[in-house]
């Protein structure tokens, strides 16, 4: 059967930054209820009070703060070691029959230094691959029969190894990201492991990012 509470909470949850706003309690409950109140009843086919709208508004927001700022405090309170890189390039390379063979060359010419910053991420259509700038000229030597879509260079970036439990909360990443673009920050490319994540910034942006970050594990 649906219920005020259910249809309010459902519409709620197809707007992520509404909930992030509710569950900080900066909006105004009464105001919201007002204006959700049509689609609510178009969804329920029948008039309901606003004051109903409001209670489930107000059940919803403190479940959150509960559900999702308690559990997200947790995980960032315990991010464990921050590491910064610069002086990083970022090139991206669409996909071809010998793209993978040519990023082996690479790799093995690499592969005794153990100091160089190398990722690879690999999407449908493209390849992106983040190095030490000081080895720019070997990528585009191994890679230079391969179609270059960009190349970024000036980059830095923060890798942050989070606690294991991170997988099974859900609003993590999200929080994150949303304290990052509230400081104006551009993010270049993020890469993530299981239990790891890497955000690539210009390195201007650097210093900024990496006090939001550090930041993080002092809430709650």
């Amino acid at each position: 059967m649906k219920t005020v509470a259910s249809v309010v909470e459902k519409h709620l949850k197809t707007k992520p930054f509404l909930l992030s706003s509710l569950s900080e309690g900066i909006i105004n409950l009464t105001s919201l209820a007002r204006i959700i109140m049509p689609e609510i009843e178009l969804y329920l086919g029948k008039d309901i009070k606003q004051g109903a709208v409001v209670m489930a508004l107000k059940r919803i927001s403190e479940e959150l703060d509960f559900k999702i700022n308690h559990k997200v405090t947790r995980v960032l309170q315990n991010i464990g070691e921050i590491t910064v890189r610069s002086s990083l390039t970022d090139y991206t390379y669409e996909i071809s029959d010998t793209l993978l063979e040519n990023q082996t060359k690479l790799m093995f010419e690499i592969k005794t230094n153990k100091n160089l910053f190398y990722t690879s991420s690999r999407g449908v259509n493209e390849t992106n691959i983040v190095v030490s700038s000081e080895i720019n000229d070997m990528v585009e030597s191994c890679l230079k029969s391969e179609k270059l879509i960009s190349k970024n260079e000036n980059l830095s970036s923060i890798t942050v190894k989070l606690p294991h439990e991170n997988v099974s909360v859900p609003g993590v990443y999200y929080y994150i990201f949303q304290s990052l673009a509230w400081e104006g920050i551009v993010i270049d490319e993020v890469i993530s492991t299981s239990n790891e994540f890497t955000i690539v910034v210009n390195e201007n942006q650097i210093d900024l990012a990496f006090s939001v970050i550090k930041d993080l594990k002092k809430i709650g």
